[in-house]
């Protein structure tokens, strides 16, 4: 069989990845407009910020192993009736299955003076966006970042790491109004007022101005806002250009069914460009999920795919968010402390968790996140999910020891990995986190579960360590 994929960021690597470790008789081919091998995009803020450099966040798994890898190869025609895509220097490569990985494409707001994208602007989505960023960021001292959504905190909290002055313009009146209310907005401007970046809400833009060493970003209400740097973080949208164009049916994105089909049954859809019961993507976990169920159809196996719901984690230094959900439900609990930092929000429907905001150091997030990934009742004591602890009595630990944690605890959200997993993986040989990871893939979605990784592994260290009788003089 041969599958051509178009598009190798992160979901059609994953896929190409799935199919390699499946099939070895599966002839793959990926196609990647972008001139790089795969990369972390969840990564690019930590890029950002200096944390990392380039080659941490690469993705390599794919590449190789019967995979011909194209990246800097756009496509530029899909012929449904030949199974065919032709390249953007020619080519004609055939295919019996083709699956559309063109992820999503910035917003670029209707705003005069943005088109083309001046010298001192640039979005925030890709790699080259990110080199872009700090090529510029070098001879600036100031910033703007207009969209307060969360990439936009993610861009201007690693701009700051790099020593800029930042403001967040937000056309809304809260931060992060997707997911979070306006209590937990109201503590997180705070939070980022403390760590040096001003939110400027309910603000919108009406016209951005250039000059060689500054950009100009004027507001509707009259206000002019000046900075060496405008980053604009305004929302993706799916590629749906290619699959429009070949006659395939698409709404906001690419539209499939659960076995992630488009309109075609010889072409499916994952990713970001995708659209499954009325959702587009933008989130890896998901993504990796569709590349799952598409590399087990193609390769023999009955899978259909059933979204997860998923946890929203804000990756930015000195900020530790968590929303989950939906703000509803039959009873609601909220606690909020602007001073440290510090909201929760608990919705519960009968006794399942409904939806969750945890914003600051609660010491109960991790059962939070638990209680809801999970779908298992919550414990009578409400204020210990709350307040992270219960009245009169020490805080609440998520897990006091990996011993006492569950095996079907997930440690790794992005890629649905299991305390039950990572211990299978160490008693099948593993030895080391790089061992861990390798076989898992734990951690490389967002990192975010890196902490958790290592104390599991940590443990399991020290239970299998052989006593001193053991251990051969």
């Amino acid at each position: 069989m041969k599958v051509a994929i178009i598009g190798y960021g992160m979901a059609g690597s994953r896929l190409a990845a799935e199919l390699r470790a499946r099939r070895a008789d599966v002839k793959v081919t990926v196609l990647g407009a972008e001139p790089h091998r795969a990369y972390n995009r969840i990564m690019l803020s930590n890029l950002l910020a200096g944390k990392i450099d380039e080659s941490d966040v690469e993705i390599t798994e794919a590449a190789g192993h019967g995979v011909d890898v194209r990246p800097g190869t756009a496509v530029t025609a899909i012929d449904r009736a030949a199974r065919t895509v032709t390249t953007a220097c020619g080519d004609v490569l055939p295919y019996d299955h083709l699956v559309l990985a063109t992820g999503g494409e910035a917003v670029l707001p209707d705003v005069p003076g943005l088109d083309p994208l001046p010298d001192r602007v640039a979005v925030f989505r890709t790699l080259d966006d990110c080199r872009r960023i700090l090529a510029v960021a070098g001879t600036a001292r100031t910033a703007i970042v207009l969209g307060g959504g969360l990439l936009g905190l993610e861009a201007a909290r690693g701009l700051t790491a790099r020593g800029l002055k930042v403001s967040v313009v937000h056309a809304v009146d809260r931060l992060m109004n997707r997911q979070i209310d306006a209590g937990a907005s109201g503590v997180l401007t705070r939070t980022l007022a403390d760590l040096g970046i001003e939110c400027v809400l309910d603000a919108a833009t009406e016209a951005v101005e250039s000059a060689p060493d500054h950009v100009t970003v004027r507001l509707a209400d009259g206000r002019a806002l000046h900075a060496g740097l405008l980053v604009i973080a305004c929302g993706v949208r799916a590629e749906t250009s290619l699959a429009r164009t070949a006659g395939l049916d698409v709404r906001r994105g690419v539209l499939v069914d659960d076995a992630l089909r488009t309109s075609d049954p010889h072409v499916s859809a994952i990713g970001d460009c995708a659209e499954h019961d009325g959702v587009t993507g933008g989130l890896v976990a998901p993504a990796w999920e569709q590349a799952r169920v598409v590399a087990a159809r193609l390769t023999g196996e009955d899978a259909v795919y059933r979204p997860r719901a998923v946890v929203t984690r804000l990756k930015a230094a000195g900020i530790d968010l968590a929303a989950m959900g939906t703000l509803r439900g039959d009873e609601e609990l909220t606690f909020s402390d602007p001073a440290r930092g510090t909201y929760a929000r608990l919705c519960i429907d009968g006794d399942r968790l409904a939806g969750a905001v945890m914003l600051g150091d609660n010491p109960a997030v991790g059962t939070v996140i638990q209680l809801f990934d999970r779908g298992t009742p919550v414990p009578g004591d409400r204020r210990a999910l709350l307040l992270g602890r219960a009245l009169g009595s020490a805080p609440v630990a998520a897990v006091e020891s990996p011993a006492l944690m569950p095996d079907a605890t997930t440690i790794c959200q992005c890629n649905t990995v299991s305390k039950g997993a990572l211990v299978r993986c160490w008693r099948a040989g593993a030895r080391s986190i790089g061992d861990v990871v390798a076989a898992t893939r734990a951690t490389t979605g967002c990192g975010t579960c890196g902490d958790a990784v290592r104390g599991i592994v940590d443990w399991l260290s020290a239970v299998d360590a052989p006593s001193s009788s053991e251990v051969p003089a």
